[in-house]
C-alpha cells in the first residue's frame, strides 16, 4: 500500500467489487454471526493488501478469521465503557449534574484513547490472534512509538465508521454497501499502519503449500 489514502480507493479496483460488497453486506446484516464474518472478511483483505493484491476477498462466512477480532474488540469496548457507566449510574442515583458532566468528559476521553489504540489493537490481533489483541504492553508500545501515525490511522478509522453510518441513515439500505466498504477502509488503514509502525510480522494465516521437488542433479 503506497499511502494511507489508498484505503479509500483500492476496494474499487476489484472489477467484482459491487457483487462482493453486496453479498458481504447482506451477510453483515445478520446479528453477531454476520459481524464476525465481516470482520474475518476484513482480515482476509489485509492478507491481500500485504501480498500486493488489490482484490476484495470472496464474500462469505469467514468466522474463523473474524472471531478473534470480534471478541477482542468487544472486550476492549466493554472495559473502556465501565468508568463512564459507573459515573452515569452514580449521577442518576444522586441526581447530580456534576457527575453527569464528568461522565460525559470521561466517556469522551476514553473514546479518544480507544480510537488512538484501535489501529494497534486490530494489527496485533491480525498478527497473533487473541494473544496479540490482549497484549496491552505491545499495543501501547506500538501506538506510542509514533503517535502521529496512530492519530492518522485512528482518525481514518473513525471516518470509516462515519461512512458506514451514512448507510444507516438511508433507511438502512445503503448500509449493505457502506458497512463492508467501511471494513475495507479499516483493512487498508491497518495494512498501512502495520507497514509504517515497524511491527510488521507474520500473520496467523495458513502457510503456502510446498512447491514441486527439485529435479535430480546429474
Amino acid at each position: 500500500m503506497n499511502s494511507v489514502g489508498d484505503s479509500f480507493s483500492w476496494p474499487f479496483q476489484d472489477p467484482n467489487w459491487p457483487n462482493k460488497l453486496l453479498i458481504q453486506g447482506l451477510i453483515n446484516l445478520i446479528p453477531i454471526v454476520g459481524w464476525i464474518a465481516t470482520f474475518g472478511w476484513g482480515m482476509m483483505l489485509v492478507d491481500n493488501y500485504r501480498a500486493g493484491r488489490r482484490e476484495l476477498p470472496v464474500a462469505g462466512f469467514h468466522l474463523e478469521r473474524g472471531i478473534a477480532l470480534f471478541v477482542v474488540w468487544v472486550v476492549w469496548a466493554i472495559v473502556f465503557n465501565i468508568p463512564t457507566n459507573l459515573l452515569r449510574a452514580a449521577a442518576n442515583a444522586n441526581d447530580s449534574v456534576g457527575l453527569s458532566s464528568l461522565a460525559g468528559l470521561v466517556g469522551l476521553a476514553l473514546g479518544l484513547l480507544l480510537g488512538f489504540l484501535a489501529p494497534s489493537i486490530v494489527w496485533f490481533t491480525y498478527r497473533s490472534g487473541f494473544g496479540g489483541g490482549f497484549d496491552i504492553a505491545g499495543i501501547w508500545a506500538a501506538a506510542t512509538a509514533n503517535p502521529t501515525n496512530s492519530i492518522i490511522a485512528g482518525l481514518l478509522t473513525w471516518v470509516a465508521t462515519v461512512i458506514a453510518g451514512f448507510g444507516i441513515l438511508l433507511c438502512c439500505v445503503g448500509f449493505i454497501f457502506t458497512g463492508p466498504y467501511a471494513v475495507a477502509i479499516v483493512s487498508g488503514v491497518v495494512t498501512w499502519f502495520g507497514g509504517v509502525s515497524g511491527t510488521a510480522g507474520s500473520a496467523m494465516t495458513p502457510s503456502a503449500p510446498p512447491g514441486p521437488p527439485a529435479p535430480p542433479t546429474a
